[in-house]
């Protein structure tokens, strides 16, 4: 997804050439789910490692914030589990969606064997990616869909079925709520296919309860996850609605910077479905005795299924065994009123703004958010 804004805010090259291999960050192989498997002819190296020589970049339609920089770390850390990768490329399109096409078309250009793509403009972007297929680059979009067709527009589109997230929300949510209650659905720009797909998946589950209402903007209230156009977008909703008994976001790590907006309204903090955060489970662990009214479900964040994109890409290059299955799985992370799979954790040795869901080790995700 497209994560804009962050906690700290910094501005990478458009095109990184990533010198030092981070070995340390390997979090134990294919995180993701396609095969970490066994050496075909390669050493010890996994079965989707193929024994041409190869580069591999990633398109980030952009990076400037946790998630991406926790997930740029988690693909060079895949790739390093390859010795046929001989480099690894980053760019980072800044959020525009200008940029993010002629980055695409500039590592085409570089010829570089493979390419994992974040599309975050979508169907923009989808004449840019075309042509480097076409060029003969392994061209692999992940978790947002540019449209298009694999085997003819690139060669794999990895997929999460975001609406299984959504079920998974408002399920919870219902429970949470006995069935009654005002909702405030929070996404991503306008029109992504994400969050839209998130909506489909609540809808699916709440429109068995008439007395669950969505309030502000259908499908969602759009903050382009950015923890900044956030907050506003909460201040408005509280200011205009007196009574919100949950929220439901794509991303947690934005909405608990928001926090502060409850606090200046007056207002306690409301049943929360989201994905994992650091700072939103610590913040839980501190708060939900003196506000009982603050529950909170959390699905993995999937900053690994990156790790499925680099394994297509990096099998399809270099001759390696093509993994089973291009759909990445969603899941049930935290849930503070069953406790399972694990009730909200915090983690007070990492920063703030850590995914522990990630699949890096504790050190690589330290040194993925500094």
């Amino acid at each position: 997804m497209v994560r804009f804004g962050a906690h700290r805010r910094w501005s990478p090259p458009g095109i990184l050439l990533i010198a030092a291999l981070l070995a340390a960050s390997c979090g134990g192989g294919s995180g993701s789910g396609a095969q970490g498997g066994t050496a075909t002819g390669n050493g010890s190296a996994p079965s989707w490692c193929g024994t041409k020589k190869i580069s591999l970049a990633l398109a980030d339609g952009f990076g400037d914030n946790n998630w991406r920089r926790i997930t740029r770390a988690e693909a060079q850390a895949e790739a390093n589990l390859c010795p046929s990768v001989s480099s690894f490329q980053y760019a980072d399109g800044q959020g525009n969606t200008q940029k993010a096409i002629s980055d695409i078309q500039g590592l085409a250009a570089q010829g570089v064997s493979a390419m994992v793509v974040f599309p975050d403009a979508g169907k923009a972007v989808l004449p840019a990616i075309r042509s480097a297929y076409k060029a003969g680059v392994v061209t692999v979009p992940y978790r947002v869909s540019p449209g298009g067709k694999a085997g003819v527009d690139y060669s794999y589109y990895i997929s999460t079925d975001f609406k299984q997230a959504g079920v998974l929300w408002a399920r919870w949510i219902v429970k949470a709520l006995n069935g009654k209650g005002n909702i405030a659905n929070l996404g991503g720009p306008p029109a992504n296919s994400q969050s839209l797909d998130e909506y489909d998946g609540m809808q699916s589950v709440l429109k068995s309860y008439p007395d669950v209402h969505f309030v502000g903007q259908t499908p969602y209230n759009p903050t382009n996850w950015d923890p900044s156009m956030t907050q506003s977008v909460v201040t408005g909703l509280l200011a205009k609605y007196p009574k919100i008994d949950g929220f439901t976001t794509d991303f947690g790590a934005a909405l608990v910077s928001s926090f502060g907006a409850f606090q200046q309204a007056s207002r306690q903090i409301p049943a929360i479905a989201t994905e994992d955060s650091n700072q939103l489970s610590c913040t839980y662990q501190q708060d939900h005795q003196s506000d009982p009214q603050f529950r909170l479900f959390t699905v993995d964040s999937q900053t690994w299924m990156v790790r499925t994109a680099v394994d297509f890409a990096v099998a399809k290059a270099s001759g390696g065994k093509i993994p089973s299955s291009t759909v990445v799985p969603q899941k049930m992370y935290e849930d503070s009123v069953s406790g399972s799979p694990r009730p909200p954790s915090c983690d007070p040795s990492m920063s703030p703004d850590a995914l522990l869901s990630s699949h890096l080790t504790r050190g690589a995700l330290r040194a993925a958010l500094k």
